[in-house]
Order: structure tokens, then C-alpha cells, then sequence
């Protein structure tokens, strides 16, 4: 298990969360889920409901619909923040590419951190921002 202060300095690294004071950062990191993930494991499929976000501290994830992969992602890398924000089915899967270690936030946490803090709203706007760039671009 993680120390407070290692997952501090986990979602201080995660564009998310750069701008969170470090004392909000020990409150989260407090309350945060560590998931393990062994390779090959589904973290969630397609469709499944979600209300969660990840932060991947080791490992990859690979996410995809069927065969066809979208993203590789590895550490401090964020996937499920549309969950996150707007529990509906998960739009695609995602699978370990390697034993992997997350940190996972729920909707709650995440709504209430947005709430007392523009920043982290900031943040999770600008990773989908990222995303959707990213794909327009292909």
C-alpha cells in the first residue's frame, strides 16, 4: 500500500490535479481506492456502468472496443474521468497490459472536489480537451 504522502506526490504528477494545494491532495489521497491489477485483468468493459476515474501509478492499460485499441496509456495517465463526470455506460474497455496499479476516484469525491476547488475542474476539462483533439486529429 501507498503512503499518503507517495500518493500525494501521485496526483500532484497527474495534470488534473496540479494546481490542488497539497493539503486537499493528503485529504483525497486519504479517501483514493488503490486497485491492483493483474495483466490481462479487465478494469471495466464496454458498456459496464461506471461512476469511477483512474490514475494509473504503475503499469499500462490498453483501451479498446473489441480488437480495436484507442489508446495505450501508462503512468499518470487518467481514464474513466466521462464516468466520472456523467455515470453512464463506459464507452469503451479497458484491460492491463502489464500488472498495473491504479488509483481509483469516485463521482462523489470527484464532484466535490470540482465543487471547492476550479482547478481541478480546470484540469479534467483540459484532459478531455486533449482527448478529443486527439482524435479529430486521426
Amino acid at each position: 500500500m501507498l503512503l499518503t504522502v507517495e500518493k500525494v506526490m501521485i496526483l500532484k504528477s497527474v495534470n488534473i490535479f496540479a494546481e490542488i494545494p497539497d493539503a486537499v491532495l493528503a485529504e483525497v489521497a486519504s479517501i483514493i481506492e488503490e486497485v491492483k491489477i493483474k495483466r490481462g485483468e479487465l478494469v471495466f468493459r464496454k458498456d459496464d456502468f461506471g461512476r469511477s476515474m483512474y490514475i494509473i501509478v504503475e503499469g499500462k492499460t490498453r483501451v479498446h472496443v473489441g480488437s480495436k485499441t484507442i489508446a495505450v496509456l501508462g503512468p499518470r495517465d487518467v481514464f474513466g474521468e466521462m464516468a466520472a463526470l456523467d455515470p453512464e455506460p463506459r464507452s469503451a474497455s479497458v484491460t492491463a497490459g502489464e500488472e498495473t496499479l491504479l488509483l481509483r476516484l469516485t463521482h462523489e469525491l470527484l464532484y466535490e472536489l470540482m465543487a471547492e476547488h476550479i482547478d481541478v475542474a480546470k484540469g479534467v476539462i483540459r484532459v478531455l480537451c486533449q482527448r478529443l483533439r486527439r482524435m479529430v486529429e486521426e
